[in-house]
């Protein structure tokens, strides 16, 4: 896991924000965001560790079958849908990340993939919603230290339990982070 701990340094897409322990915006409390995109204008990505009660076939009567469960992306706009996937450039549109992760791509080829048995849906994550800070924003929350910025790999992503991402996270940082993992939600259950 390549680090860079709580500090200045701007996030590059690929890069990954983990919440400090304290965050007011109940939206982020505990939140791991990928992000997709940072740049000039702003930046954009989805909150790995929030799963909904929904189902992508609950949603869309096109993937009837596709028992793919949707995670909040953010507070943006929660009634888009979008998704990273680990199957490349197999489809069509998909933009590289890095480390074999790869968000978006072809909407309908991607419905074939999944309905046909092409694609395997546990090589997809699904958000509802997104992440998204203007050019300024999440400089400034950087400043004030309300991420740390790191990498993790595309296993680590889609490991399968969502719940432990955040400790797990800075666990693997190590040092003061390892202690940080450890704080409740609520300091006054410590």
């Amino acid at each position: 896991m390549d680090i860079s701990v709580w500090n200045h340094k701007l996030p590059k897409k690929g890069d990954v924000l983990v919440a400090e322990p304290f965050m007011t915006d109940t939206n982020f409390e505990h939140a791991v965001i990928l992000l997709c995109e940072n740049n000039d204008e702003g930046a954009y990505g989805f909150v790995l560790n929030k799963p909904s009660d929904c189902f992508l076939c609950d949603s869309l009567p096109e993937f009837e079958n596709i028992n793919a469960r949707l995670y909040i992306g953010g507070p943006v706009e929660q009634n888009t849908l979008h998704f990273i996937h680990k199957v490349g450039d197999q489809l069509k549109g998909s933009i590289p990340l890095g480390d074999e992760l790869y968000w978006g791509g072809d909407f309908e080829e991607l419905r074939i993939m999944l309905t046909t048995g092409l694609a395997n849906p546990d090589d997809f994550i699904f958000f509802l919603g997104y992440s998204g800070w203007d050019k300024i924003q999440l400089k400034e929350e950087l400043e004030h230290n309300a991420w740390a910025v790191t990498k993790l790999s595309s296993g680590e992503i889609f490991s399968g339990n969502p719940s432990l991402l955040w400790k797990n996270t800075l666990v693997n940082l190590g040092g003061k982070y390892k202690i940080i993992a450890n704080f409740p939600a609520n300091p006054r259950l410590n």
